[in-house]
């Protein structure tokens, strides 16, 4: 059955119409949206620019006010590629072919005596550049966002220019600052680093609000990433009149840029240079200094690290490529709050989830090893010499490591109470300091890990190997540091904080310098007198014959520690990481200290030696002393195995350490599914601003000419 003819003319009626709605939305699309500027530009009269100008960053600084971040003041050449075209268009008015031509604004940029690449050129200020990202960033953006083109102007080349500004229509001079680490790289995985803002940050409102969008940098690592929100200063913004000519005639208002706040960290730089360079006598490694009193961080390495004014204001592709080579040195990896395994220094939070349960005053025998069925986990007496420790008390299983003591222990409270114990300690999750990218470890039988293993259990040897931190458990330097400062100030869990105080520019504190204890062991029901045995077990460890800390004392001063020697893997190969955690003095505790070195020896035969130093160091700025505050190179690190830290023979003579301390061959526990070495995968650390590398296009200066080579040979790329 055939269409009626008036429906068949209804129909074409119909899609005529439709057709021509087509055409003429998209012209008005092409006239109102893309070719906006264009014809603005050619109403007569003046014309109003608004300028989004960014916040300027805050300070940091550490607790004596020393500033460890700062901006300088940097002067920029940046382009207003439509300005740009549009000026050419003007003068290029009786040009027939102009409209055509002028859609390549690389060409425009350097094309003739009078364009802006050979005004610059006169001016001594031209520079190479890359002609792709120059294109490609006019036909994203227009003339909305500037295209920077210089950033490492000093104030001759600035004067130079502005005297001719005029002149230059569509270049603009701007007065930014740039961030600046003045110590290098101390403190770098603190501090952290930025990235220049991406086009892809402009908001949707934009092209409502401004004619021209700066945007802000933001942090992508280190406190500069966690605090970004406080550093960030408001933004400014300024209304300027231009005749039609587009030349400046007057600005009409103008809001300046507002300053972050200034962010005071917990850290002392000259404790945190101390930390630094002892660290540096291994690999790879972390450390952590807190005040036992507070919980405030003193100090936090870790090593290998880097400098992060590399990244100011962008990273040379072939730097970046070289700091990424080697996953296993890691150097962005901040180790001090990575969670790697524990070894022996959870033996303190099973001894105090044991006080907890009312055996801090139990007694357990070792006979070399405890069996579970098949399975036999050995201290290191026994594996060593085949021996025992006999009946101890926990102060002295503390002091000789004895793996059978806290085996017992732990299965005697049973793996809840142990659970329960440790997680109160901070242990299964992040403690909660002001730093991006924290590790909360792993903590078996907590809800967490059952979660990540359906269907395990806790069974007594589960349960032996997280009282000596083997099998699955985890822990980061930072949390087992938190630990050492709860013992050393008898039972006050701080929360550790490395951020001490934040002030606005108009002074209203935004971060308040007040510590938080998050948990009290003794009203949680240790009993003091029990509680002091805990702590005297670690001071037994360092200062009493068969310790396994004595290469930790200190002349002068009681110092309290214990070692642990984890079982782990290095590149697929069985290894050791080494540990130490520490307090002193013992009576008045005002340090804690962790150490962790990967790929070592013994914690008493490599940490000890390094915490050894570490208190020297201490007490002599204590006492005004001390190496005075310097900037750090970076630190590459090696893969290398440290079998052993040693310290002068004067200094052996004086801490009375006369023969190996206990235990320095290392704590097995028999066959263990061992963990990864380095637990976090740096492929997910977000990309800095890379510095583009040049094109042959927007090569302006001719390299020199090989012996031999024609004339009219073509260019090379070079990098710039």
């Amino acid at each position: 059955m055939s269409m009626p003819a008036y429906r068949i003319r209804l129909y074409v009626l119909t899609a005529t119409v439709l057709v021509g709605m087509g055409v003429l939305l998209t012209r008005l699309y092409e006239f109102q949206i893309e070719r906006r500027t264009e014809f603005l530009g050619k109403v007569p009269g003046n014309r109003t620019i608004t300028v989004r100008e960014p916040g300027i960053r805050g300070e940091i600084t550490d607790r004596n006010g020393v500033v460890l971040a700062r901006n300088l003041r940097k002067y920029e050449i940046s382009f207003n590629l439509e300005e740009i075209r549009q000026a050419w268009l003007r003068h290029h008015a009786g040009d027939p072919d102009a409209a055509r031509k002028s859609r390549d604004i690389v060409a425009i940029l350097k094309d003739g005596p009078d364009s802006v690449i050979a005004r610059l050129q006169e001016l001594g200020l031209a520079a190479d550049f890359r002609a792709g990202d120059l294109r490609t960033h006019y036909v994203t953006h227009g003339g909305l966002i500037p295209y920077s083109y210089r950033r490492d102007l000093d104030y001759e080349d600035f004067a130079r220019v502005a005297e001719r500004s005029l002149e230059l229509p569509g270049v603009y001079l701007t007065i930014r600052p740039q961030r600046e680490y003045p110590y290098g790289a101390l403190a770098s995985h603190v501090l952290g680093y930025l990235k220049q803002w991406e086009k892809g940050d402009v908001p949707e409102d934009a092209t409502r609000r401004f004619t021209h969008y700066i945007g802000d940098e933001r942090g992508i690592a280190g406190i500069e990433s966690s605090m970004d929100a406080v550093l960030r200063g408001p933004e400014g913004r300024k209304t300027i009149i231009r005749d039609e000519k587009g030349r400046d005639i007057r600005m009409t208002d103008y809001v300046k840029p507002g300053v972050g706040a200034r962010l005071e960290l917990t850290i002392d730089a000259r404790r945190q240079l101390l930390l630094e360079n002892v660290l540096r006598r291994t690999g790879r490694a972390a450390g952590v200094v807190m005040d036992a009193r507070t919980g405030e961080v003193l100090a936090m390495a870790s090593v290998p690290d880097y400098d992060p004014n590399a990244f100011i204001p962008s990273i040379d592709e072939a730097k970046w490529k070289a700091y990424r080579s080697n996953r296993r040195l890691s150097p962005f990896t901040n180790r001090a709050i990575t969670a790697f395994t524990p070894g022996s220094t959870m033996k303190v939070a099973a001894a105090v989830a044991g006080a907890l349960q009312g055996m801090g005053t139990r007694r357990f025998s070792c006979d070399g090893y405890v069996s579970y069925g098949s399975h036999r986990v050995g201290c290191w007496i026994w594996n060593q010499s085949k021996g025992s420790h006999g009946q101890l008390d926990v102060a002295h299983a503390l002091q000789h490591s004895c793996n059978p003591y806290f085996n017992k222990l732990a299965n005697a409270i049973g793996w809840r109470a142990m659970v329960d114990g440790c997680a109160m300690l901070g242990f299964g999750r992040r403690t909660g300091i002001e730093l991006p990218r924290e590790d909360p470890g792993i903590l078996p039988g907590s809800a967490s890990w059952r979660q990540s293993n359906p269907g395990a259990m806790m069974s007594p040897v589960q349960t032996a190997f997280l009282s000596i931190g083997q099998g699955d458990t985890m822990a980061t330097p930072l949390q087992l540091c938190a630990l050492a400062a709860c013992v050393a100030n008898g039972g006050d869990y701080h929360r550790p904080r490395i951020v001490r105080r934040a002030v606005a520019e108009n002074g209203t504190v935004l971060i308040e310098d007040k510590p938080q204890v998050t948990a009290d062991l003794v009203e949680a029901g240790i009993r003091p007198v029990v509680f002091e045995q805990i702590r005297r077990g670690m001071w037994l460890a360092v200062n009493e014959g068969g310790g396994t800390g004595g290469k930790a004392r200190v002349p002068g001063v009681e110092v309290a520690a214990k070692t642990g020697t984890a079982q782990t893997s290095d590149a697929g190969q069985k290894s050791n990481n080494s540990w130490m955690i520490s307090f002193a003095p013992y009576k008045s505790p005002r340090y804690a200290i962790c150490v962790m070195v990967q790929n070592a020896g013994s914690g008493g035969g490599v940490c000890g030696p390094l915490v050894h130093l570490i208190y020297r160091g201490l007490f002599a700025l204590d006492e005004g002393q001390g190496l005075p505050l310097r900037p750090q190179t970076e630190f590459a690190g090696n893969l290398k195995r440290i079998e052993s830290v040693e310290l002068p023979r004067d200094v052996l003579a004086a801490i009375e350490v006369g023969q190996p301390d206990a235990g320095e061959t290392g704590e097995e526990v028999g066959e263990l599914r061992f963990p990864r070495a380095l637990p976090v995968d740096e492929s997910v650390m977000p990309e800095p601003t890379l510095t583009p590398v040049v094109d042959e296009e927007g090569t302006l200066i001719p390299r020199a000419r090989p012996v031999g080579e024609p004339a009219d040979a073509a260019p090379r790329r070079r990098g710039g």
